[in-house]
């Protein structure tokens, strides 16, 4: 399946929901008479529920229902509309990593239970199939069999892991990692972090140590910090992200679960709210279930169904 295919799957439950109420809003296809009715206040705040009803967010749907009004009294035009005002929010956000030093460190952070662990094999398997040489560094010595749970995603992509007994100093891991990536010509490297919120200091101030130590010991590390969020809780991915943008210097986002949620308009709130572009997508469970974020193929997945 292409790339679009598999976020087109992904977002079938909330195109299915947003394609439903809009069609109410202006009509479907075959609902001439309803399309004929001109856009008015009615119609401007239909958009807007439908929109907030997805998790595009109140900020943005506001965006949208804004740049909507200049079509008032208009008998059309209110898809396309639509369709480029998320497509403009979401490449506003997009950033190239950072470049730098060899080997590239990517951090993977984020709360428990947002499937951090098992993104790091899939990120590793799709640097892999791209044809890299990855490595992953198993530095979440804090949760039990965090270590033993990402050895098995290791094996499945075929690529070595650096880990240490439980217990160990996280930050020691990520350098014995480095040390090795640099002997074996591996890259990228991707560190696996403790689940931690950010009210949890001591482990914050492990992520910094952790960051620290990746700078002193490759140039411009890390590359990419990469908060792992479960598309399902919709909004409150949103404050998650609000505080790790603060505490880890999160530069893109991996949004799993996106096939299991009709929340998937949140990618649309991260975009607008946080300037942070999503940087993969989770549509499954496979190790090659999650695909690299495209702001276009997001759109035309969104607005796949006519209405």
């Amino acid at each position: 399946m292409s790339v679009l295919g598999r976020i087109r799957q992904g977002l079938a439950r909330t195109t299915q929901q947003l394609v439903s109420r809009l069609s109410g809003i202006v009509g479907s296809a075959d609902d001439a008479e309803r399309r004929a009715r001109p856009i008015d206040i009615e119609t401007l705040e239909a958009l807007d529920e439908a929109l907030v009803a997805a998790d595009v967010g109140v900020a943005a749907s506001a965006l949208i229902v804004d740049a909507a009004r200049r079509l008032q009294g208009a008998r059309s035009g209110l898809r396309d509309l639509v369709k480029a005002e998320i497509l403009r929010v979401l490449r506003e956000a997009e950033r190239r990593p950072a470049p730098g030093g060899t080997p590239r460190i990517v951090l993977l952070v984020g709360v428990n239970g947002t499937g951090k662990t098992t993104t790091v094999g899939k990120l590793a398997n799709l640097a892999k199939t791209s044809g890299e040489v990855p490595l992953i560094c198993a530095a979440d010595t804090f949760r039990a069999a965090a270590v033993e749970q990402l050895a098995v995603w290791a094996e499945r992509a075929g690529v070595d892991m650096i880990r240490a007994k439980s217990g160990a100093d996280p930050a020691a891991v990520v350098f014995d990692a480095i040390a090795a990536g640099k002997a074996r010509g591996r890259s990228p490297i991707f560190v696996d972090t403790a689940g931690r919120l950010h009210t949890r200091v001591n482990l914050m101030s492990e992520l910094d140590k952790i960051r620290r130590v990746a700078s002193r010991e490759v140039e411009g590390a890390p590359h990419e910090v990469l908060l792992v969020l479960d598309a399902t809780v919709g909004q409150n991915g949103l404050s998650q992200a609000r505080e790790f943008l603060q505490a880890a210097g999160v530069t893109g986002i991996v949004l799993t679960k996106l096939d299991g949620t009709a929340k998937g308009g949140i990618a649309v709130a991260i975009a607008h709210e946080l300037k942070l572009p999503i940087r993969y997508v989770g549509v499954g469970e496979a190790i090659d279930d999650l695909v690299p974020f495209s702001p276009q193929e997001y759109v035309d997945a969104l607005f796949e169904e006519k209405w």
